[in-house]
């Protein structure tokens, strides 16, 4: 699943707002439930380890240019979640740069 939310903003920016709030990424799980462990792997890329509903999911959060693109590795058992938590993170994505 890949979720672009657009911005405006320099890339230090986004990647000051992003590292500041990492700590509230679990709430874009819908449900609230979620552990999420992230790092950054380079300057533009921060990774993901999200465990929620028995599950642990991987994905990466990508500062571009011009959009936050959130992919996550969704299985096809979790894909009846995937509208939710796409809405979820186009939502809190935009507050989170906010």
């Amino acid at each position: 699943m890949r979720v672009a939310v657009p911005h405006s903003l320099p890339k230090a920016e986004v990647r000051r707002r992003l590292d500041e709030k990492q700590d509230s990424i679990a709430g874009f799980v819908p449900g609230g439930l979620a552990d999420v462990e992230t790092s950054w792997a380079s300057e533009d890329r921060m990774v993901m380890t999200i465990r929620a509903m028995g599950q642990e999911l991987s994905g990466n959060v990508d500062i571009e240019d011009a959009a936050v693109v959130f992919t996550i590795d969704l299985p096809p058992a979790l894909s009846f979640v995937e509208p939710m938590i796409q809405g979820a993170l186009e939502d809190k994505g935009r507050k989170l740069l906010a």
